[in-house]
């Protein structure tokens, strides 16, 4: 599983002219959900993710998590992560998982945030989406529950 995190002061989605999620103050995620993705990787992005301590404390220090800031988290599916690069110009997506198996360990992550007391919006799975972030810092880190990175 990869994600790229963005602290944002604010983002939203939009789904056919239609504002689908949006939040202020917190992190944006893009997700991608990997061919041999499990539970296991849903569980190390969660306690990751949720932890990390991107957001400034009372001395400017990059101290507190989205959490400890009561920030939210706006969560898109983003299976493009996975796109290979190496060979030719067109990407590959042979790394990505299949649709339901991604929209299940995606809609799994989701949960186990809220369950965490953040307040999440998201996209919606497949869907063209229009995303706009409004990165803070900017601050925008990449985490593979693999460990590649």
């Amino acid at each position: 599983m990869r994600a790229v995190v963005q602290r944002v002061i604010s983002a939203s989605v939009t789904v056919d002219n239609r504002c689908v999620g949006q939040i202020g103050h917190g992190m944006a995620v893009l997700l991608g959900v990997g061919l041999e993705d499990t539970e296991k990787d849903v569980e190390y992005m969660v306690e990751k993710i949720t932890g990390l301590r991107i957001f400034d404390d009372e001395e400017g220090k990059m101290n507190l998590s989205v959490a400890d800031v009561k920030g939210s988290m706006l969560i898109i599916s983003q299976f493009t992560l996975y796109g290979d690069c190496r060979k030719g110009k067109r990407p590959s997506w042979s790394y990505a998982a299949k649709p339901a198996e991604a929209n299940r360990l995606y809609e799994m992550f989701i949960a186990a945030v809220k369950e965490k007391g953040i307040p999440v919006e998201t996209g919606i799975f497949q869907a063209e989406m229009l995303v706009n972030i409004q990165n803070h810092g900017p601050v925008t880190l990449l985490i593979d529950s693999k460990k590649n990175f």
